[in-house]
């Protein structure tokens, strides 16, 4: 899994079922600060689907959005399984890094 294929997928957790495009983007820069493309947002979540880590789920036609639905994501048994995995993982690699080396870079 990518890092920002994490990241998409922790936010969809963070979200619950208030997970779609624009608010999962909206989310990663309240979270990061870093303002991220659609592109960079859909590309990694149409990998997460394919992957069956997340769910895409078609919402209803709004007036708002001129008929169209928006569609909604929800992070699959599999995909909440290898977060799981990852942050195991990532504990594991940093438990040998003192405090110390990230505060002075050494």
């Amino acid at each position: 899994m990518t890092r920002n294929e994490e990241i998409i997928l922790l936010t969809i957790l963070k979200l619950k079922d208030n997970a779609y495009g624009v608010s999962i983007r909206r989310q990663i820069y309240q979270d990061t600060g870093n303002k991220w493309s659609f592109a960079s947002i859909y590309q990694p979540l149409d990998n997460l689907v394919r992957k069956q880590y997340v769910r895409r789920k078609k919402g209803h036609p709004t007036a708002k959005r001129g008929g169209k639905s928006r569609f909604y994501y929800e992070v699959t048994p599999d995909g909440l399984q290898n977060l799981q995995e990852l942050k195991k993982a990532h504990e594991q690699i940093w438990s040998g890094i003192p405090e110390i080396s990230l505060e002075n870079g050494k």
